[in-house]
C-alpha cells in the first residue's frame, strides 16, 4: 500500500511512501482516506508524513495528462476532495515534510495545521505554470488561505521554487529542523494539540476555513476546476 498507519499516544502517523517520489494517484489518495478513516476513529491528532527525502512530487501526471480528459478530472476531484477532507478534518492535522514538496505536494502543506519542514537542499513550490497548467480552483482557495500575500504571484503565477527557508517566507511550512527530528518534532507537536478539546478545536477550524471550504467544494461539485 502506498500509505500506512501506525497510531502512538493517541497520535496516528500516516506515511506516503511508494518507494519513489510518493505522486497522487487513485491509488495513494484511496490509501489515504482509508488511513484518515483509522485515524479519525481511533486518534486525536494526525501527522502526515512522506519517505525521507520526497514529501509529495504532486499529481501523477502520467495519470493526468496521458490518460484523456475524463480521466484527468477525475483524478483533480477526488484530488480536491482528499484536500477538503484534510483542512476540514475534526483533528489536528501535522505534517512532517521529510524533502521535495511539489505542485499538488505543497496543496497538501497548505491542507494541514502545522507544517514541519526537514532543513536541506529540497525544493517546495507549485510548478505548475512551468509545466503549461492553470491551476485548479482547489490550489488557489487553498494558497490564499496558507500563502503570505505578497508572495503569491511569486510563487503560483510565476512558479517560484523554494528552499525551505524560503518556504516559510512563502507560507508553505512554519518550522524547519533537521531532517533526523522533522519525524520527532512534528510528533511532539500533533501530542500537545490532541490535548486541545476537541470540539473547540474542530468548530473553530470550520469557523474559519468554512467559506473556502464550501468554494472549493462547489468547484468540485461542478467540474468547474
Amino acid at each position: 500500500m502506498s500509505a500506512s498507519l501506525t497510531i502512538d499516544h493517541e497520535v496516528a502517523i500516516v506515511r506516503m511512501d511508494d518507494g519513489k517520489a510518493n505522486v497522487i494517484n487513485l491509488a495513494m489518495i484511496e490509501a489515504l482516506h482509508w488511513t484518515l478513516d483509522e485515524a479519525e476513529a481511533k486518534a486525536k491528532a494526525i501527522v502526515l508524513a512522506g519517505r525521507e527525502g520526497r514529501f509529495s512530487g504532486g499529481f501523477d501526471l502520467l495519470a493526468l495528462t496521458g490518460s484523456g480528459q475524463e480521466a484527468a478530472v477525475q483524478l483533480l476531484v477526488q484530488g480536491g476532495q482528499l484536500l477538503v477532507r484534510l483542512y476540514g478534518s475534526p483533528l489536528p492535522v501535522v505534517a512532517a515534510c521529510t524533502g521535495h514538496a511539489i505542485a499538488m505536494g505543497v496543496f497538501l502543506l497548505h491542507a494541514c495545521d502545522t507544517r514541519f519542514g526537514a532543513a536541506g537542499p529540497y525544493k517546495i513550490g507549485a510548478n505548475e505554470t512551468t509545466n503549461g497548467m492553470v491551476l485548479p480552483t482547489f490550489a488557489i482557495e487553498l494558497s490564499r488561505d496558507r500563502l503570505n500575500p505578497s508572495h503569491m504571484t511569486k510563487a503560483l503565477i510565476q512558479a517560484f521554487i523554494y528552499d525551505p527557508e524560503g518556504a516559510v517566507a512563502a507560507g508553505y511550512i512554519d518550522h524547519v529542523v533537521p531532517l533526523d527530528q522533522v519525524e520527532t518534532q512534528a510528533f511532539e507537536h500533533a501530542r500537545h494539540l490532541a490535548q486541545l478539546p476537541g470540539h473547540a478545536y474542530h468548530g473553530n477550524k470550520l469557523a474559519i476555513r468554512g467559506a473556502t471550504l464550501e468554494r472549493i467544494k462547489a468547484s468540485l461539485a461542478s467540474h468547474r476546476l
